[in-house]
């Protein structure tokens, strides 16, 4: 059964009339009931009372009238949520985020952008460590992930860098250096440097070695960390300092104070990474929208307030 015979059904028994029903559809009289012979000889029943003027729905017509108009409803559904999708406006998308990058203001904002451009559209949040969520990627338990690179897996899956956020130094409350506001790494070489484990997060935590490195020192290595927000409680608890991105310094953890790292610092790199050859356009436009944002964000002016470029991100 062609699904236009439910349509032709539907048109003739809400106007009463083939002929009025052939004009609101569009075509001939002649061929709409031929339609509608063909229709009830399929199924087996009579749909409509042939009067003197126009036609009357028979008491099996009546009952599979609302059926057939349910049936359109869920036809146009179909193609709207088809479409929807074509265009990255419906749907869903499970966004995976590396420790600690959820504290980056520009990210709850190009989340919170996305939803008010693709109201439809619901996000779904992982927090996790680069490697566990690049094997999410692979199962695929997440769609979208932002990263620090590298990613274990470069070959099945296409990574774009985001920006290098600027990392501050993390020392315990009463610190010889609490009122220092620059502190170079060689000022701290002689205290316990807490760092997370290597696999978690390998070219931020070689970004912060190299930098001792470069700063003519090599730090005492001190108490890991299970995760990269993790060092703040044991710096609070005076096990050490460390470097940390400076969106960090959003956590209000009594005992630390925050402190700007002397020219050469390390950068902690942020990338979102998606599945090679994946072909979600919900996911492709997402990943656009948060580019832009980040683009913003490294280029906006020191003193500016990231949030006066919300209207400058996107449209609605």
């Amino acid at each position: 059964m062609d699904i236009r015979h439910l349509r032709y059904f539907v048109t003739v028994a809400e106007h009463g009339s083939i002929t009025r029903a052939a004009e609101a559809l569009g075509m001939e009289q002649p061929p709409l009931s031929q339609q509608i012979r063909q229709l009830e000889k399929n199924l087996g029943v009579v749909l409509f009372e042939r009067l003197t003027r126009g036609v009357k729905l028979t008491d099996i017509g009546a009952v599979l009238l609302p059926r057939a108009r349910t049936i359109l409803d869920l036809q146009a559904q179909f193609l709207s949520t088809a479409q929807g999708l074509a265009r990255g406006e419906m749907g869903h998308i499970r966004l995976g985020l590396a420790g600690a990058v959820s504290l980056l203001p520009v990210i709850p904002f190009t989340i919170r952008r996305f939803r008010e451009m693709a109201p439809d559209v619901t996000i779904f949040l992982e927090e996790s460590n680069t490697p566990s969520l690049c094997t999410a990627l692979h199962e695929p338990s997440v769609d979208i992930a932002i990263v620090r690179p590298p990613v274990p897996d470069p070959v099945r899956l296409s990574v774009f860098h985001l920006l290098d956020e600027p990392t501050v130094i993390a020392l315990p409350r009463g610190h010889k250096l609490a009122d220092t506001p620059v502190i170079s790494l060689d000022m701290v070489a002689q205290d316990p440097l807490i760092i997370f484990p290597r696999e978690l997060g390998p070219g931020f935590h070689d970004a912060i070695l190299s930098a001792y490195q470069v700063a003519g020192v090599t730090p005492v290595m001190g108490q890991q960390a299970p995760q990269i927000a993790g060092t703040i409680p044991l710096v609070a608890a005076g096990l050490g300092v460390s470097v940390v991105p400076r969106s960090l310094s959003q956590i209000h953890a009594g005992g630390v104070t925050f402190h700007t790292i002397s020219e050469p610092a390390p950068r902690a790199t942020l990338a979102v990474a998606i599945r090679a050859g994946q072909n979600m356009p919900l996911v492709t436009r997402f990943a656009g929208v948060l580019r832009t944002a980040c683009r913003k964000w490294t280029n906006r002016q020191p003193d500016q307030d990231f949030f006066d470029l919300e209207d400058q991100t996107g449209p609605k």
